[in-house]
């Protein structure tokens, strides 16, 4: 206690710290760009690119090139206006040096510079100085070529022309080197940045983006004149779709209004949703201002041509099949949600509303045949939601006579609140029985599930609901899905699909996170479901070692030396309680696996190609990504 006391005594003026230029961006990195892990690597170059990309929006640019190198750095260049270098009134350094060493400064805060920019802060470029260990800008401006190095984020040298450039030319060329002492990996994911990239030339059509990295020469180029046309195509890939896209673009208040829409023979919803180019993932007001509009139009259109007897169509009925780009572009964006990426500004959703019901109402009193084929799609919606919610009441009805309205397998916990609780979802019944004697009683709960459970990809919500295993899993789970989810009433904070570690495992593990993507989105957002690693093999030699890899394994017996015994675990159903516990299910000593998901498009094609009627996308991406695969089984 005493020494709590002389610490509040010794909290002088001495000892508030002043942070000097970028030192706070060191200090607290993922304050600027999320974390110090892969995605925070990979922001690093979003912020450098959407540079390129504002100027692209303002009809300065048509290409950007980016270029991972050999040297672990990276290369951006555009043919944008080039930043300014000359001097700027207020510091009496050159533009250039004051925008990349200094917060906060930059062409977005200043109106005429830039109408609508994917850059929320001005921060992007001298965060990503303050991460590398050096950072070199190479500006072509005015017949001369000015460059400038810097090392975390301080100028080694003055600007300084190094040439004259050609006639016409200008630019910014940016390469940086990350800094290894901040982040835990500095390796780039050439697919990670090909599916932000791709995005970027769907949303700017005659934009051209050329990702390439040295080291395995892969080489793509991303260039659409169709623009948001394609990009609906493009997530359509593999399925039946009913109709050509749809598309529309106006301005009104300032607000540029830009939406595909495409229907396809399919059960799902895919609303994709972006402000000056930035991801949504959260949606706002831009997404409520288009699904509103949407049921409104086609209901109008339905009563208008009397296609509707009894009850008008919800907005879950006119979204089935529906895949759907909106992009808005919108001078002051105010942001909000947990990930800064759902747009609050409230005057956008009556312009979206607006310009979407008009351009729907129009176009399908031009195209009658397809919003015809619209509405009837929507029809059969609303007969298998009526269907659905039937089968829902019997699920609420079967549950209600059950133990505690809960599955008769399910071996539930005794804690009272679901905050630390766990529910194991466990491939048969001789793991189930291993892990509800392995559990800790107070926390754990372990839900057997019997075989494979239906791809809810391919069938439709009646059967989906009709199924027993599934029935059971939403039972458990406690927060319904659909319109009567509700998120607070989760039983348990984590869900952990536990399967073994062979193909069926992997295939049984896709068929669950299929379910929850499409049924349950919500649990995945919010973090809630993992999946259990369980260990490939036992080498015992004067203990029991637990070995997840076959790399780990011959590491392993390297270092033991001589003869060990080797077990290969062919399920979880073999192990004995003790030791599924001590691999797999203790917290301190397990290793979990935390679905997420970084790109939602990406994430439906994924589980379209993966999962869907089309065999031969699917056959393709097995190809491609086998190795992927076998590491991770």
């Amino acid at each position: 206690m005493g020494d709590q006391k002389t610490d509040k005594k010794d909290y002088s003026a001495e000892k508030i710290r002043v942070l000097e230029g970028l030192e706070g961006v060191r200090l607290r990195p993922a304050m600027y760009i999320g974390s110090t892990s892969k995605p925070g690597l990979h922001h690093l170059v979003y912020e450098i690119v959407d540079n390129s990309v504002d100027e692209a929006m303002g009809g300065h640019c048509d290409k950007i090139t980016v270029s991972l190198n050999k040297d672990g750095s990276v290369t951006v260049v555009d043919n944008g206006r080039g930043i300014p270098v000359d001097l700027h009134p207020v510091y009496k350094r050159p533009a250039l040096e004051i925008v990349v060493t200094r917060l906060h400064a930059g062409g977005k805060f200043d109106k005429g510079s830039y109408a609508v920019s994917g850059g929320l802060h001005g921060v992007g470029i001298s965060v990503v100085a303050a991460l590398s260990t050096l950072m070199k800008v190479t500006v072509k401006k005015g017949g001369k070529i000015y460059h400038q190095e810097y090392k975390i984020g301080k100028p080694l040298h003055d600007v300084k022309v190094i040439g004259e450039s050609e006639k016409g030319e200008h630019g910014t060329t940016v390469t940086f080197y990350p800094d290894d002492t901040i982040f835990s990996t500095t390796k780039f994911d050439f697919s990670l940045l090909e599916t932000r990239f791709r995005e970027i030339a769907f949303l700017n059509k005659g934009l051209t983006i050329v990702l390439s990295e040295e080291a395995t020469k892969k080489k793509e180029e991303f260039y659409y004149e169709g623009g948001l046309v394609e990009f609906v195509k493009w997530v359509n890939t593999g399925k039946e779709t009913l109709h050509k896209p749809i598309y529309f673009v106006k301005q009104e208040a300032g607000v540029v209004v830009e939406g595909s829409v495409q229907y396809n023979d399919g059960y799902q919803e895919n609303v994709l949703s972006f402000v000056n180019t930035i991801n949504t993932i959260e949606g706002g007001t831009h997404v409520v201002g288009f699904k509103t509009a949407l049921t409104r139009a086609i209901n109008d259109y339905a009563n208008k041509n009397k296609m509707i007897k009894d009850e008008n169509l919800t907005g879950d009925d006119v979204r089935e099949g529906l895949t759907a780009v909106i992009s808005v572009k919108v001078p002051e964006p105010q942001f909000e949600g947990q990930t800064k990426t759902k747009l609050g500004n409230s005057e956008v959703k009556g312009i979206v509303d607006s310009v979407t019901m008009n351009s729907l109402i129009m176009f399908f009193e031009e195209n009658p045949a397809i919003a015809k084929r619209v509405v009837i799609k929507a029809l059969e919606a609303q007969k298998a939601r009526n269907a659905a919610k039937k089968a829902k009441d019997l699920v609420r009805r079967k549950s209600a006579f059950g133990l505690g309205g809960l599955p008769g397998k399910l071996a539930d916990c005794s804690a009272k609140s679901s905050e630390n609780t766990e529910l194991f979802l466990v491939e048969g019944d001789s793991a189930g029985g291993s892990a509800k004697q392995a559990r800790n009683k107070e926390f754990q709960a372990i839900l057997p599930l019997k075989g494979k459970i239906l791809n809810v990809e391919k069938a439709n919500p009646i059967k989906v609901l009709s199924n027993e295993e599934v029935s059971n899993l939403i039972t458990a789970v406690g927060m319904g899905i659909g319109e009567q989810m509700d998120p607070t009433k989760l039983r348990y904070s984590k869900v952990i699909i536990m399967t073994d570690a062979d193909v069926d495992g992997a295939h049984i593990r896709t068929l669950l996170l299929t379910f929850f993507f499409r049924f349950m989105p919500d649990l995945i957002k919010n973090g809630n479901i993992y999946i259990a690693v369980s260990p490939l093999y036992r080498v015992r030699k004067r203990k029991d070692h637990y070995v997840f890899s076959d790399e780990e394994l011959k590491e392993l017996i390297s270092k033991l030396g001589g003869s060990a015994e080797v077990l290969r675990f062919k399920g979880l159903g073999e192990m004995n309680a003790d030791q599924l516990w001590e691999t797999t299910m203790d917290p301190k000593a397990r290793l979990l696996k935390k679905v997420t998901i970084e790109d939602a498009g990406k994430a439906n094609e994924v589980f379209s190609k993966l999962m869907g009627d089309d065999v031969e996308p699917r056959r393709q991406f097995i190809a491609e990504r086998a190795k992927e695969a076998m590491v991770d089984l």
